[in-house]
């Protein structure tokens, strides 16, 4: 049977109005006559069961979209479904001790079935007063037609019908909910399952389908991954949103140490793409640190997407900061193959480091803020708050130890990627 949050004043049905309160006072006797009554009428409206079903039937595809809906989709089930549960209501009037249990199991299936399905509760619930409402006025005519003088009886069983009706919606909308809920947890186990194994690059081509449609993003489009860490407890939201401009398309994987942003940043056919919305991601609070990665194209690229977006994390100085990749492709380079790295440092930049610590800072110094100023002694100058001739005398000193020369563009690369390393790659 199958009912909805609605009031009872609020269904007009043109069913009889229904007594709600006991009558105190009421004697054994009476009450006696009332059950004899009462089980006299049940028993008739057992034997015009399929008739009732019927008459139910047209209430809730008149009075309700959603059974109209689930009557054109599959009528035969909806009519049995309604059947059962009318049976059972029936059947509790005549033994409610011997009916409760089967009475209750049927009510709860329906409910756990219904929220399976995706009918609305307050569909489900409205149905079931409906029910409810539709076997009291059975009860009635039934009574009125066998014995008029008896009606005015009813109204000593009319709480305990109700009573009925009342338990079975609870029992009805906590079976829905928690079926609602173990179905979110389903989808929220599925999708966090379909999106560890995109950033994993181990998930299946043949689950990229459902992957796209559970995580509510193209199979075919340009991603790029954001990686967020060091989130101060309660601070995830605005962390994320530190990452990703707010009317980004991103679906969010929450990891052990880190949180993955899996971001839709165009169409496949763009041919360079400077981030989510192209604004700067930056770090709200100390000790926050985000990488965002290089666009791929496709959600089968994820996982790529994914190591480009360590990678730039890597380069993010522990202290807390935003790196894009795109950026800081020299860096990228250094901290994909540490080794080579540090061979390159200390190949390029020994003999400075081997110098007094007060001494090789001025020099590493020095160096570092004339390639930030394109060669330019004067603007390096301005910079350190000296004379350009000092720059120039400090480079010359950092050519007489490594053995290169600033002039040579080979040795400036050099000397760029050993400074870049000694920067990104751990003491």
């Amino acid at each position: 049977m199958q009912h909805a949050v609605r009031s009872r004043a609020a269904i007009r049905t043109g069913l009889t109005p229904v007594p709600r309160p006991r009558t105190p006072g009421v004697t054994s006797l009476i009450d006696a006559d009332a059950l004899r009554v009462l089980h006299r009428a049940a028993r008739g409206l057992l034997d015009d069961l399929p008739d009732l079903t019927d008459r139910l039937m047209a209430l809730l595809q008149e009075q309700e979209p959603a059974y109209r809906a689930a009557v054109a989709q599959d009528p035969t089930a909806t009519w049995q479904e309604a059947h059962r549960s009318l049976r059972h209501s029936v059947t509790s009037l005549l033994d409610p001790r011997g009916t409760r249990d089967a009475a209750r199991r049927c009510s709860w299936r329906i409910g756990a079935a219904r929220a399976e399905q995706g009918l609305p509760l307050d569909a489900l619930l409205h149905a079931f007063r409906l029910g409810g409402s539709l076997v009291w006025q059975r009860l009635i005519e039934e009574t009125s037609r066998a014995a008029p003088e008896d009606v005015r009886l009813l109204v000593h069983v009319a709480a305990d019908v109700w009573d009925f009706v009342d338990e079975h919606c609870t029992l009805v909308a906590d079976a829905y909910r928690q079926t609602e809920w173990r179905i979110g947890r389903r989808r929220e186990n599925r999708a966090r399952l379909l999106a560890a194994g995109l950033l994993d690059g181990t998930g299946r081509i043949a689950d990229l389908p459902e992957a796209a449609r559970v995580l509510d993003l193209p199979e075919q489009g340009r991603y790029v991954v954001v990686a967020v860490t060091g989130v101060p407890p309660g601070r995830s939201d605005a962390a994320r949103a530190a990452a990703v401009p707010p009317g980004s398309r991103v679906h969010w994987h929450a990891g052990p140490g880190t949180d993955y942003g899996i971001v839709l940043v165009g169409a496949p056919e763009a041919p360079t793409d400077p981030g989510p919305t192209g604004a700067q991601p930056h770090a709200p609070v100390p000790g926050l640190r985000i990488g965002v990665g290089i666009p791929v194209d496709g959600l089968a690229c994820v996982g790529d997407a994914r190591r480009l977006a360590d990678t730039a994390l890597e380069i993010c100085p522990a202290s807390g900061g935003a790196v894009r990749l795109a950026d800081q492709l020299p860096a990228a380079l250094v901290v994909s193959s540490p080794e080579l790295g540090s061979t390159l440092a200390e190949r390029v930049l020994g003999p400075l480091l081997r110098l007094e610590p007060a001494d090789r800072e001025v020099l590493l110094d020095t160096l570092t803020t004339w390639l930030e100023c394109d060669g330019s002694a004067q603007r390096a100058g301005e910079r350190l708050y000296c004379h350009r001739n000092t720059v120039l005398n400090r480079l010359r000193r950092c050519e007489q130890l490594t053995g290169r020369s600033l002039a040579r563009p080979a040795d400036v690369v050099e000397f760029s990627l050993a400074l870049t390393a000694r920067r990104v790659l751990p003491d």
